[in-house]
This record gives structure tokens, sequence and C-alpha cells, in this order.
């Protein structure tokens, strides 16, 4: 059976033209034209999550992964409002996530009819087009454009776009055939280019590149990439180099410094002027370390070029290039551009041989402070990343998970990934879900207890494979607000850290999970034993660390190294 209104009709054979196969449906009584519709559609699966807010994040995950656009669709009403998040998370992170809400007509808004509210426009501070539909046939030309725009701007500026789909009733009448559809090409992607796009004065940046001694690489969010891999390395092997990674960075080479706040914590005045780069060179997304923004704003390079293709991210308030282009693209221009730099220094360390000295120290510190650390978030991180198999796909939560992260080298063969966009914890396991479900590979989901339980209805999902394993940091509280300065300082601190005293226990079985409490180094060792191995279930291993430990043990850390 198939939908009987020709809008959604259109809204459907568009879809399938370009190549949308994945829908993730919320119920609802407006948008049943579009449920029956894509629910029978031989070419797009078609995937049931009642939380709208569960949903748009499970659809960024599996869009996430795939890079292709993954459409959500909802009833009207506050039903649309709660893909908010995840659609600003898309926004932010360039994941093409395609928003199309059903609606009441025109002249039932605003008059006190039920479940309605001004849908036209609501995303628009974080959105890339906006697709404002009409029901009346004579409207069709307009409608097939608009689609169109929309989803070729999804597809080609890799983010968030809005279909609203007004249908009167009656709304579940069907027919059995779908009709042929075609709607117009318009090739947003070259309209666009020859708009905005600026070109590259390689000459000029090979000139200031090759007289620099001091250059530095700073790579944030990065979808796993070999050629980004094969070129970046290159770049490692030049002494006055230096390359910052970062544990969503997905690059690997030992020359790079992946610790980033390990490294900076501490440096003195001289220190710093020392690591200040003549050039910094970045690409990728949203960056973690909160000390490498603070120690470029202060010493700020000469010269800051952000390649991109579509957004000029001046983070650093230094920004002189904005290249607009693809990083692999620019980096092998780059290369083939430059001429190896025969500058020689005398009796002083070249730039990058200085700070892989300092990292090769500071690592030494690390490994004599955790042989002695008590139990703890961070000792129960050490082990946890120690046991993920090869091969994994890790997913990481907000807050306080991820800067964990950040302090331990990883295994390189596994595939990082985390909400940086807006680095909200609201979504981190519906994400991680729908990583899972569209990967070939085991995904493992470490995530701290107040983004856990925020997110708890992600669990209510039956597309969760079985191999999926999460990995639950339970501190009782936001933990992180005991470690940033501020909030212990007023008397308000439980309304910044919540306690709360919550345990998995009783959602694990509910959805049915596999499940396990550890509370000590002995327990979490035997837990991790056999936490990957195959099972009928997916798995929670909850890790329940010491609330007035955790900050105390941090703060040491960063004191002995």
């Amino acid at each position: 059976m198939y939908p009987k209104k020709e809008l959604a009709q259109l809204v459907i054979s568009a879809c399938n033209q370009f190549n949308i196969d994945t829908v993730v449906i919320s119920p609802g009584s407006r948008n049943a034209p579009l449920t029956v519709g894509f629910s029978n559609h031989p070419k797009i699966e078609a995937l049931s999550v009642v939380d709208e807010r569960c949903a748009a994040f499970f659809a960024l995950g599996i869009a996430q992964q795939t890079q292709k656009p993954v459409a959500v669709v909802c009833t009207s009403g506050s039903a649309l409002l709660n893909y908010y998040p995840a659609i600003a998370e898309a926004f932010y992170s360039n994941i093409p996530l395609v928003v199309i809400s059903a609606d009441r007509p025109k002249h039932l808004i605003d008059i006190g009819d039920g479940q309605t509210i001004r849908q036209e426009n609501v995303f628009q501070n974080h959105i890339l087009f906006s697709a404002n539909l009409e029901e009346n046939s004579k409207f069709k030309t307009q409608n097939s454009k608009l689609i169109s725009e929309a989803l070729q701007t999804s597809i080609t500026k890799k983010g968030p776009v809005h279909i609203n789909v007004p249908f009167d009733e009656p709304l579940y009448e069907t027919v059995s055939e779908l009709k042929s559809f075609k709607v117009e090409s318009l090739k947003v992607d070259d309209v666009v280019a020859s708009k905005t796009k600026q070109s590259v004065d390689y000459e000029k940046l090979t000139k200031i590149w090759n007289s620099s001694t001091k250059k530095m690489i700073l790579v944030g969010v990065n979808y796993p990439d070999e050629v980004v891999q094969n070129l970046i390395n290159h770049f490692s092997e030049d002494n006055s180099v230096l390359i910052l990674t970062e544990t969503t960075s997905n690059l690997y080479h030992k020359n790079h410094i992946n610790s980033i706040d390990k490294l900076i914590f501490s440096l003195d005045e001289n220190e710093s002027e020392n690591l200040h780069p003549e050039v910094l060179l970045t690409f990728g997304g949203m960056v973690v370390s909160k000390k490498i923004k603070q120690f470029l704003r202060k010493y700020q390079p000469k010269h800051h070029w952000h390649i991109d293709e579509q957004k000029a991210m001046d983070t650093y308030f230094c920004l002189s290039e904005f290249v607009q282009e693809k990083p692999a693209v620019f980096l092998q221009v780059l290369i083939e551009e430059t001429k190896k730099n025969n500058f020689t220094l005398s009796a002083v360390e070249t730039y990058q041989q200085k700070w892989l000295s300092k990292r090769d120290e500071k690592e030494e510190n690390h490994n004599v402070f955790l042989a002695d650390c008590g139990y703890s978030d961070f000792k129960a991180f050490e082990q946890v990343l120690e046991s993920i198999p090869d091969n994994c796909q890790l997913q990481i939560s907000n807050s306080s998970i991820i800067r964990y992260a950040q302090l331990f080298n990883l295994n390189k063969t596994l595939q990082v990934f985390c909400n940086r966009g807006t680095s909200g914890i609201d979504g981190s396991t519906s994400t991680a879900i729908g990583a899972a479900f569209a990967s070939n590979k085991q995904t493992v989901f470490i995530t701290g207890d107040v983004s856990f339980f925020y997110d708890s209805n992600a669990l209510w999902n039956n597309n969760i494979p079985k191999n999926f394993r999460i990995i639950l940091i339970n501190n009782s509280g936001g933990g992180i607000f005991k470690i940033i300065p501020g909030p212990k300082s007023t008397n308000a601190l439980n309304y910044f850290e919540t306690p709360h005293g919550l345990t998995a226990e009783h959602l694990a079985k509910m959805y049915d999970f596999e499940y396990e409490q550890v509370t000590d180094l002995k327990s979490l060792e035997k837990g991790l034993s056999d936490f990957y191995l195959a099972s009928n279930q997916p798995k929670i291993l909850e890790i329940c660390t010491p609330s007035e430990l955790n900050d105390v043990i941090l703060r040491d850390y960063f004191k002995s190294i």
C-alpha cells in the first residue's frame, strides 16, 4: 500500500531519486501518509524509534558512519522540536540529516486546533535549507523544486535540511501503486561553488611555509581517511613541523602529539614562547582541548590557515587564510609545491624534536603515576582503553569522558567518534547506537552516568546490534563540575554536579541488555575479560568509581607530570 496523497508520494519519490535509503520514523497520525509510503517502499529501509530526540540522534549516528543523508519523519506539533538538538549537532558537525515533518494546513495554524505550532522555518538558525511545501496540486512544480534543492543541499553541503509537509485529512487513504515522480536536479553544488569558493594562492602559501621553521598542524574531529593519513605522514617526517592531533582526529603516527593537555599543562613563559608557532595549519572539526585554545589565543601565530570546504573557523582569533578546499587536496598540492626546507639549525634542537622529547618525558611521568594510582575514573580509563579489541569503532560521550580519553594513547586500529559539534551530552547514546547499526565493526560506547541516564530512552530501540557494548563510568553525578574551576567555590555544587545514586541495573533488565557492575580494579579486570565476546544480547558494564576521590586524583596527576 502507498499513500493516496500526491504530496507524500512526491516527497518519497524524491528521497528515492537522491538515494536516501534509510528513514527513521516516529509514530503519529499527521505523518501517516509518509509513514505508509516509506515503510512500504522496496528500496528504502524504514526504522521505527518512538522518542523523536533519540530518533534524530540515531539517524545522525547512521549518517555519521555512512556519510550519506538519513531522513527522520515525525508528526506535527512539539514532536518536531525534539529534533532540534540533533539538528544543531548535524549543523556544526557537517552531517547530512534530512528532517521531514508533517504539518497541519495553514488555515489550521494559530486558531486553537490541536497539536499545531508554527513549524515553517522553525530551525532557521541551524539549518542549511528549509522547504515549506503546499498541499494544493497547483504548487506541484514549486514543491518539486523545493524538495530537490533541500535534498541536494544536504548532500553537497553536508548538513541538516528541513522539509515541512502539510496534510489535510483524510490521512490514511491508500492506493496500490506509487506514482513515478522525477524532480529536477538543480546542481546545487555547482551553483554554490561558483558564487562562494575562493581561489587559493599556493605560491604565496608555499613561500611562507618554506621560510618558516616553526610550523604547527592541529587536527580536530576528522572522519577516518587513509588518503589524509598518508599525506599527513609526509609532514610528520619534517623536523620543522609539529603535529597535534586529538582523540577524534583518527590520525596516528609516532611523531604526533595526541595528548595535547598533557604536553602544555604546566609550560612556563619561556617554554610557551618556544612552542609558539609561526604558521598554524588547522583542519577538521571542533577541538576538545581547552588548553590549546587558550594557548593559541594568547600566543597567536603570525599565519593561521584553516582548511575546510565550507566554514572559515577563526577559533584562535588570528585567521589569516581560509583555504576553501578539501584537506586532502590542499595537503597534496602543498607537498608538491613546497621544496625541501634547507634551513639548518646549528646546536639547537629542531622544533619537532624538542617537543617530542618533552612529550616523551611527560609520557614517562604519566606511566609512573598510573603505576601507583588508586581506583578512580582515571585508573578505570586506563584499564578500559587497554581492553578494547583491535579494529573496533569507539564512540565516546561528552563532558569528562572525552577529556579523560584525551590523556591516553589509543590503539591506532580504533576509529573514534564523539558529538563535538555542540559538545552536548543529550544524544550520545542514541548516536552511538545509530553508528553501531550502520557499522560492520563492533561498537564500544564509553559514557558517563549523567549522559547515560539523560538519554536512557536511547535503549528503547529494536535496532541495537547484539555486539554493541556500553561501558558506563558511574561516579554518581556530573564529575566534571568538581574538576573545572568555579563550581566548588560556590554553595550550589549539588545543582551543578546533580548527585543521583542511580545504577543501570533496572534499565538493562527492562531493555534486555546483559549487565554487570564492578566497584574495584579486580572486579573491573574480571568484568572486561569476556565483555567483548559474542553474545545474544548487547551488554552494559557499569563501573562505579569513588566520587570523592576522582577530582583529587586527576589534580595530583597533572601535578605529577
